[in-house]
């Protein structure tokens, strides 16, 4: 049966990467009393439909520039080792495609009494450059991850976009201190990129896929790494100060033995070795999400 190689290709491990976001967004908007279930398992919908287009979209592209290819020391891709062909792949980019605008059209039908409404279009709008990000992230002659640009998008719609937007969805205001978490979360997303992309240095070094590690050097690639790890929990302790947090607040710190294991191990190693941090980075930071949440709603 191919189901397996059907969920290898949607790369569950980064499933709870795509989910962090919504649930951080949705724990603040909780905190000031506001919550939906209609609204958190649509936007969590969403946003899960859009990273298997995303992962889909990537298998793709790799595999159509010869990026995917036996000197890859990532994990072997369906389409690449033959149990999947190309015509399948592609039907389940379309499926994924659809999936994502419909959970996406529902998620604003429910938040918005009227699909006129002005921030209403604008979401729309959102969500539709959501689902060109994800496919053009490597697919296309100009695929903008084999230019570099791939930590911007991922730090944008990862980070802002994803907890931002669902705040807003639930709360109908904005507040730009709220682009603290949401810095933080897209920090830590951009992160896990960054080690897929220090992990697979010297081939898409071979490939001419322009990553930043590959643009600025691998020992560059891991302080950027480190700083992108940083970056993250200062943005958060900033939000916490700044809203007078109470000690509570702060439970998320405990994070900090296991992410600075995590950027002191990438700093030491290479290659395939840093496959086994994949889960440590996506889970700590599904993690870290939930106890920053839980540190809002129950420090009030």
């Amino acid at each position: 049966m191919k189901i397996k190689f059907y969920i290898n290709s949607l790369r569950p491990r980064t499933l709870f990467l795509s989910a962090s976001g919504i649930i951080m967004g949705t724990l603040m908007a909780a905190s000031k009393g506001v919550f939906n279930w209609i609204i958190f398992l649509l936007a969590l919908l969403t946003a899960i439909s859009l990273q298997i287009l995303s992962n889909l979209a990537n298998e793709l592209g790799d595999y159509q520039k010869g990026t995917d290819n036996q000197q890859r020391t990532g994990p072997i891709r369906s389409i690449q080792q033959g149990t999947l062909s190309l015509a399948e792949l592609k039907n389940m980019i379309y499926i994924f495609a659809i999936s994502s605008l419909t959970f996406g059209l529902l998620l604003i039908c429910n938040s918005f009494d009227s699909l006129f409404n002005v921030m209403a279009i604008v979401m729309l709008c959102i969500g539709l450059l959501s689902v060109m990000a994800a496919i053009y992230y490597t697919v296309g002659k100009r695929a903008y991850g084999y230019h570099g640009w791939g930590d911007i998008f991922v730090f944008l719609f990862f980070g802002w976009v994803s907890v931002a937007g669902s705040y807003y969805l639930f709360t109908k205001s904005f507040n730009f201190i709220v682009l603290l978490p949401a810095t933080s979360i897209g920090f830590l997303s951009t992160a896990v990129l960054n080690l897929n992309n220090i992990r697979d240095f010297e081939n898409d070094k071979i490939c001419q896929k322009n990553t930043v590690c590959v643009r600025f050097g691998e020992k560059n690639g891991k302080r950027y790494h480190a700083a992108l790890i940083a970056l993250a929990m200062i943005s958060m302790i900033i939000y916490t100060i700044l809203t007078h947090g109470h000690l509570l607040n702060y439970i998320y710190l405990i994070m900090v033995p296991l992410f600075s294991y995590h950027v002191l191990f990438v700093g030491k190693n290479s290659g395939k070795k840093l496959d086994q941090q994949f889960p440590v980075l996506v889970l700590g930071t599904f993690l870290w999400t939930l106890l920053v949440g839980m540190g809002m709603y129950f420090g009030n």
